[in-house]
């Protein structure tokens, strides 16, 4: 009897595969909701990644090699690509790079878009011994690599990579900057942390803008309290504990 292939469904099917994440699947609604696109638009955008699925594979290889081969990585790295695309922002920053999976994203979006900068900001936290031990941070870097060891060469030129504390590194960065077009928290998940961030960034966000946060489940209302005082709504991925809001005004 003949074997039957799976069939890859869905935009960005073949990328999806190829980077091998069962999480990474794209959230349509949370798009809309973040971008304010019609279905057309995200679709075509969402379209480009199978163009790629070849960097999709290359990163997959390298968490491989990293012993990483079930990472837990960034869960929505074609939304990010999808907003850059969609939203053409000057500066993206986010803070927490790991292996560099949302970073990866951006900045391939950002090639696409022919400009823009990513800036991002990450403190390093080293893998305890040679071997990854089931009770450490999943975001510890492997030996001998470094932040944002997946991310292929290609795409790094450009990349304004910030090693430090965000608490030292990104009120200077955001005084650099004219505006932040998305900014993406997956550093510290602490309420006090986060808030930090949020406030931070704050008076540079551009119209529109894109505010994500990730494992919103270790950092209570920080955010929601943040939308709820300035009227903007909060959206959450599907039943995950990935938010975002959209400053459309």
């Amino acid at each position: 009897m003949p074997t039957t292939r799976r069939r890859t469904t869905g935009p960005a099917g073949h990328a999806y595969r190829a980077l091998g994440d069962p999480r990474a699947r794209p959230n349509l609604r949370w798009l809309r909701e973040l971008s304010g696109a019609d279905p057309g638009a995200i679709a075509s955008v969402l379209s480009e990644l199978d163009g790629f699925a070849a960097v999709e594979a290359e990163i997959r290889r390298r968490h491989r090699e990293g012993g990483r081969a079930h990472y837990a990585q960034f869960r929505a790295p074609f939304e990010a690509y999808a907003l850059v695309r969609l939203l053409r922002p000057d500066h993206v920053v986010e803070t927490g790079v790991s292996s560099g999976v949302s970073s990866a994203h951006f900045l391939l979006a950002l090639r696409q878009n022919g400009g823009g900068t990513l800036h991002s900001v990450d403190r390093p936290l080293p893998q305890r011994g040679a071997k990854f031990r089931p009770n450490e941070s999943p975001v510890a870097l492997p030996p001998g690599r470094e932040t944002g060891w997946a991310v292929p060469e290609e795409l790094r030129r450009g990349w304004d990579l910030r090693i430090g504390a965000s608490e030292e590194v990104l009120p200077e960065l955001v005084r650099e900057l004219p505006s932040i077009g998305i900014f993406l928290h997956d550093s510290r998940h602490t309420p006090r942390h986060l808030t930090f961030e949020l406030e931070t960034v704050h008076p540079r966000l551009a119209v529109p803008a894109v505010v994500l946060a990730d494992n919103t489940v270790w950092t209570g209302q920080a955010f929601p309290r943040f939308a709820r005082a300035l009227g903007w709504p909060v959206r959450r991925r599907g039943r995950s504990d990935l938010v975002g809001l959209l400053r459309s005004l």
